[in-house]
């Protein structure tokens, strides 16, 4: 069957529970020239798919049977991290953008899109670009702006904090509310207050500036 996609500049598969949304991508995809290699209806078939034909990019729904698309995502971003993702789900969610592209996905977009543009995204992604919206593009680069900078990251060897844990006190030190942490971490904001009642035990704390200054400590004895 290889013969069939000689010529084809892109390789995709296409992962879906649904036999008609698959159908209409394939055909949708095919008509501008791409070749669709595989389908999946599950995650686990998604990533041996993938680990086989190791296409250009794999086109998943975020509602994938078994695993969904953002667990999905994320293995094959560690099996085959070459390979280019691209989430898809039934409405638009930035949380759930944001949460697939940590997973390891390159792209996000919602199923109503109009003929012709999964096409060109695609295309875009395999050259680089990242497949989101203008509007969750700010939303990383306000995310940016939140995150610590010089000299808060710096972590001691030794602490009784997890890599999270410090994630979240190096936030709440720069002062951002525990809502503007779980926007920054793509957290819910309960495991956000479940971060912070652990590192406030451990750290033997009862406020943000206590934590605050706890950390500095621990980092001054690092050195």
């Amino acid at each position: 069957m290889e013969h069939e996609f000689e010529g084809a500049d892109i390789r995709i598969v296409i992962a879906d529970g649904d036999p008609l949304v698959r159908r209409m991508l394939r055909e949708t995809l095919r008509e501008e020239g791409m070749a669709v290699v595989a389908e999946a209806t599950s995650g686990s078939e998604t990533v041996e798919l993938t680990t086989f034909y190791r296409p250009d990019v794999v086109v998943v729904d975020e509602q994938l049977p078994d695993a969904g698309g953002i667990d999905t995502a994320r293995r094959i971003h560690t099996t085959a991290p070459h390979v280019r993702v691209v989430l898809v789900a039934a409405a638009p969610d930035d949380m759930l953008g944001l949460r697939a592209l940590r997973a390891g996905a390159c792209g996000y977009m919602s199923k109503d899109f109009e003929p012709g543009v999964l096409p060109r995204v695609l295309r875009g992604v395999v050259y680089g670009e990242a497949a989101i919206s203008r509007r969750m593009a700010m939303r990383l680069v306000e995310a940016d702006r939140r995150s610590p900078r010089a000299g808060a990251g710096l972590r001691p060897v030794r602490s009784p904090l997890t890599d999270r844990e410090w994630e979240v006190l190096d936030l709440l030190a720069s002062g951002a509310r525990t809502e503007e942490i779980a926007q920054t971490l793509v957290l819910s904001t309960e495991t956000v207050r479940s971060h912070l009642k652990n590192l406030y035990r451990k750290l033997e704390v009862r406020s943000r500036q206590e934590a605050t200054e706890a950390a500095q400590r621990l980092r001054e004895l690092s050195v």
